[in-house]
């Protein structure tokens, strides 16, 4: 089998107050989505949210419809997002053909019948990152370079949190349902991913973390502000965020992630922040 599948449901807020480590582990962190000749996803019960990896390898790799969507094809109704993590490969959507580059993104609109993923080298492959969400609305698939991202310089090297946000799968990029996905690079000598930490409970969120170095880790906070946990992370790992919980994280070093969104609207600015001495 090449593709494989996990279901995460939904928790309340007053229960995850009780959860130990093993638990927080369990129902939020998200292991082994870039496993060589596979596809691997973790199908979420907030916002039906998807997000998952496909590494090819010598052979093409399928993106089949899993069991819990019911459908024939993954995208029937839903739409995609992919961002290339990995060394330069080729999606087939269709009847067309997509290259993708590192750090290069490619929106599939619902409707979509063949999506499949290839490496231009087996000995260096592609690394396809994606996410999906329900979708109510077909739009064109649309191939986005990092040069035609939205790209927003936020925080400072005084704070420990300049970085680069690049918007790529948004609305104001590309027309889509309610998937938005982006980039968010820090730079040398910041590790803090946001701050001041926020929520947006009109959407859940998923973070996926990469360029952490071997021997270095990711600290990502969650939970109600005030009744925060945290989960340690490692490369190409990530986290789910339901809509109940904030979401900031400190790096031992500089790192890039990747942050997708799905729920209420689309407009990017909505969240509710809170500050470092808001929270506990």
């Amino acid at each position: 089998m090449t593709t494989s599948y996990e279901i995460r449901y939904s928790n309340h807020p007053e229960d995850a107050k009780h959860y130990d480590t093993a638990r927080l582990r369990k129902d939020f962190l998200v292991q082994n989505l870039m496993a060589d000749g596979k596809v691997h996803m973790v199908y979420s019960m907030n916002d039906r949210f998807i997000a998952g990896g496909a590494v090819p390898k010598s052979d093409p790799l399928l993106l089949e419809a899993i069991d819990p969507l019911k459908a024939e094809h993954f995208c029937d109704r839903r739409e995609l997002g992919i961002i290339n993590v990995g060394s330069t490969g080729k999606i087939i959507v269709d009847d067309s053909e997509y290259l993708l580059k590192y750090k290069e993104a490619l929106y599939i609109g619902a409707g979509t019948k063949k999506v499949i993923f290839s490496s231009e080298s087996a000995a260096h492959p592609a690394r396809f990152y994606f996410n999906s969400a329900p979708a109510h609305k077909s739009f064109p698939t649309v191939h986005i370079p990092l040069e035609k991202a939205d790209i927003v310089e936020l925080g400072s090297l005084e704070s420990s949190n300049a970085r680069k946000i690049n918007k790529l799968i948004v609305n104001s990029v590309v027309d889509v349902c309610q998937l938005q996905m982006g980039m968010t690079e820090l730079k040398t000598g910041s590790v803090w991913n946001t701050m001041p930490a926020h929520l947006h409970s009109r959407r859940m969120e998923a973070y996926f973390y990469f360029e952490v170095p071997d021997d270095q880790a990711i600290c990502h906070f969650m939970g109600e502000p005030k009744e925060t946990r945290h989960i340690w992370l490692h490369n190409e790992e990530a986290v789910v965020s339901p809509s109940w919980s904030i979401h900031a994280a400190a790096g031992t070093s500089n790192y890039t992630f990747i942050w997708g969104m799905a729920g209420e609207n689309l407009d990017y600015g909505d969240m509710d922040a809170f500050g470092p001495r808001d929270l506990k």
